[in-house]
């Protein structure tokens, strides 16, 4: 609804605003009339609606649009069949343009496309809710400012903003995969707004290496959201986890994207990940996986992306293939990393490094420093389980 109404009006608080009248209008036309066949048509109509009255109420309409507006977009009545998927990836490449700073970009597609609130926002960010509403704010005025087109780029301005779309739409799948904070480890809307955008984002570039890697990565993640939890809620490790139940369709699809990706000769990021977790995937038993491959695999990827997560990560493969104690070195090393400060999976994997070593009294200090920094009540009730073992 917000982005076919923003191609309207041109300005993302007038859209906005227009949305939320959209809204109140259906609690009273509905109650009385019922609800239309098609509720989102009928809320998006009457945004885009709403959004034009306002336009012409100050009597400048064409003459105060931004360049926002599309040159044949200026239609005063907009019929019922709205085609709002189409609409979207205008409103991430708009969000991503280069005037914008990296973290800016992220935010506002979060906010604007994604529908993620300002104040989980925040905590992906660290910063506190007034903060970041205030950086979504100037961004919004930035891009009405700076008269930032509300298209697809061209071909030749997609690559600048490939990246930070990209990196949206895998923050916004991680980010509903493992919740920040909350009683529940998943957020399924998140995790299929996510799949939704990186399939419309395959749909326009479909011969883009990157956004094939993207989308395999999240279908070859997702294919275990089934099994990542049990009846209860509580968090299920990968070890444990029923692989007979995995979406194998998923696996398959994501299996081709990756093949694909790796066939360009350019494999990035995304495609790498896709691999790794390809073999997680196609593995019979979790002690069959590959994992000198996986390694292998890690090594890449840290030579195309150096992030200390990333490396975080390749200690649990290392551990497979050359024992915790070598993998509690990195451990121990990346500690250092202050970028990884208040990171509880680092407590956590080396507590579980330390526990296979033998060293039970400090892998439960790591698991209470696990504790103490996680936010989300699925992982912290795993943590207090492993820690339980521990000192019975």
């Amino acid at each position: 609804m917000l982005a076919a109404t923003a191609r309207v009006a041109g300005d993302f608080d007038l859209a906005e605003e227009s949305v939320q009248e959209a809204y109140l209008a259906a609690l009273g036309a509905w109650a009385r009339d019922g609800v239309p066949d098609r509720p989102g048509a009928w809320l998006t109509a009457t945004a885009r609606r709403k959004a034009l009255d306002v336009l012409r109420r100050r009597q400048v309409l064409r003459a105060k649009l931004p360049l926002l507006l599309e040159p044949d977009a200026t239609e005063p009545d907009v019929p019922d069949e709205i085609a709002v998927p189409d609409d979207r990836p205008r409103l991430v490449f708009t969000c991503c343009h280069p005037a914008l700073a990296r973290e800016a970009q992220v935010a506002l597609t979060l906010r604007l496309v994604c529908g993620v609130s300002t104040g989980d926002i925040a905590h992906v960010f660290l910063v506190s809710e007034p903060t970041m509403a205030a950086r979504i704010t100037r961004a919004k005025k930035k891009i009405t400012a700076a008269r930032i087109p509300y298209r697809i780029p061209e071909a030749a301005e997609l690559p600048e903003r490939l990246d930070s779309a990209l990196a949206v739409v895998h923050l916004l799948y991680t980010t509903g995969h493992t919740a920040p904070a909350g009683g529940d480890l998943v957020h399924a809307d998140l995790v299929d707004r996510a799949l939704h955008l990186a399939r419309m984002l395959a749909s326009l570039m479909p011969d883009e290496p990157e956004v094939r890697g993207l989308l395999a990565l999240l279908l070859l993640t997702d294919a275990r959201r089934a099994t990542r939890t049990d009846t209860d809620g509580r968090l299920v490790r990968l070890e444990d986890q029923d692989r007979s139940r995995w979406d194998r369709d998923a696996i398959a699809e994501g299996r081709r994207l990756v093949l694909g990706a790796f066939r360009t000769g350019r494999p990035g990021r995304y495609a790498l990940q896709a691999a790794i977790a390809s073999l997680h995937a196609l593995a019979p038993r979790y002690e069959a996986t590959d994992w000198p491959q996986i390694v292998r695999l890690y090594d890449a990827l840290l030579d195309r992306w150096p992030s200390p997560v990333v490396a975080l990560n390749r200690t649990v493969a290392v551990s497979m293939v050359d024992g915790p104690t070598v993998a509690l070195a990195e451990v121990d090393a990346l500690a250092q990393d202050p970028r990884l400060a208040g990171y509880h999976y680092l407590p956590a994997i080396r507590a579980d490094l330390l526990h296979r070593l033998g060293r039970d009294t400090e892998a439960a200090q790591a698991y209470r420093t696990a504790i103490d920094l996680v936010d989300n009540d699925a992982e912290r009730d795993f943590l207090a389980t492993r820690l339980g073992e521990l000192t019975r």
